[in-house]
């Protein structure tokens, strides 16, 4: 078994399609007028998927609503690649919900909310 795929509902796909294309995803072939949006990710890793409110209200029946802990983790090969990330989103205007720090448990760490409030975390091994 394994998470092949991890979802995110989206207001606004460009300005999401934005913020992961910061965080390093490749949009280059993705269309941002559709309902349902796939970066290309390198072979064998975890899919993310971008689906718009609406369908999500669509197949559910209701609006999408985040959690205040449910996350993903996206992991980077070193620290100064990490701080290079977190530096270009808080340019871009994203705020983080925890700054960049060296957490305990031996990883640089940062967590952040996409455009649509999902949570996700940033991590480098020190």
């Amino acid at each position: 078994m394994k998470i092949s795929a991890v979802g995110v509902a989206s207001s606004d796909m460009k300005k999401t399609a934005e913020f992961y294309g910061i965080l390093g995803f490749d949009f280059s072939n993705a269309d941002l007028t559709q309902d349902h949006v796939e970066p290309v990710t390198p072979e064998g890793s975890t899919r993310l998927m971008i689906d718009s409110n609406q369908m999500i209200k669509d197949i559910f029946g209701e609006e999408p609503v985040q959690g205040n802990h449910s996350t993903f983790a996206i992991e980077y090969s070193t620290v100064e690649e990490l701080n290079n990330v977190a530096d270009k989103l808080t340019r871009a205007g994203y705020v983080f919900k925890k700054e960049p720090w060296d957490a305990f448990w031996g990883q640089r760490y940062a967590i952040i909310a996409d455009p649509g409030g999902c949570l996700v975390d940033l991590y480098a091994r020190l």
